[in-house]
């Protein structure tokens, strides 16, 4: 599945019942969904270039050697496809402390981010971090993880919440107790999208 367009409604999942790409990592469902976005433009990349599944691993040595190069989708669907030779996972995926992973996650942001037309500066640079936290949560925090997931779908159908508003999420993660934080934060987002949509500033 294409991710949304910009402009889409946000649609519930029939697994977790959050908004879909945001359950992810623990809803099969989502994770699905987050993984294509990736998945989607490596098909792209692999039709341009001619190139057939046993030729894949070639192509993303290539692509990973030059990422800056290359669209940041494709450089991500790139390193899943390489065994990192320290501790066998995909590369970048590994587990925190695993140099070669560590060292291909850092590489991975030199990767050209391009905005969407009819987004805010900034909206696909957010979407790329949010994929990636989603993508390998053993590097972040749980809080952070948590934020990352929910705001996600807001982010791919081309909203971009205000500084404060982003803050004013991590704040209510930080003080709430672990069965409010859910409720709240997608609380906070149904607010951002009802301001967003109406072109209204957040109140004080």
């Amino acid at each position: 599945m294409a991710r949304p367009a910009v402009g889409a409604a946000l649609r519930r999942c029939a697994e977790c019942g959050g908004y879909e790409y945001g359950g992810a990592p623990a809803c099969t469902s989502c994770r699905a969904l987050v993984d294509g976005i990736v998945e989607e433009e490596w098909s792209a990349f692999g039709r341009h270039w001619d190139v057939s599944g046993d030729q894949d691993v070639v192509l993303a040595e290539m692509v990973a050697a030059e990422p800056d190069r290359h669209d940041w989708r494709v450089v991500d669907a790139a390193l899943d496809r390489l065994v990192c030779s320290e501790c066998g996972d995909r590369l970048s995926r590994g587990p925190v402390g695993c140099s070669a992973c560590d060292l291909a996650h850092g590489f991975r942001y030199a990767a050209i981010e391009t905005d969407r037309p009819g987004v805010p500066p900034g909206n696909e640079h957010a979407i790329r971090v949010n994929v990636s936290v989603v993508r390998r949560p053993q590097g972040t925090s749980e809080n952070e993880v948590l934020a990352r997931r929910l705001l996600l779908p807001v982010l791919l159908i081309g909203l971009l919440p205000a500084t404060e508003e982003a803050q004013r999420m991590s704040a209510l993660i930080k003080r709430s107790s672990p069965t409010q934080k859910i409720y709240l934060i997608e609380q906070a987002i149904e607010e951002t999208l009802r301001r967003q949509r109406s072109g209204s500033r957040p109140s004080n």
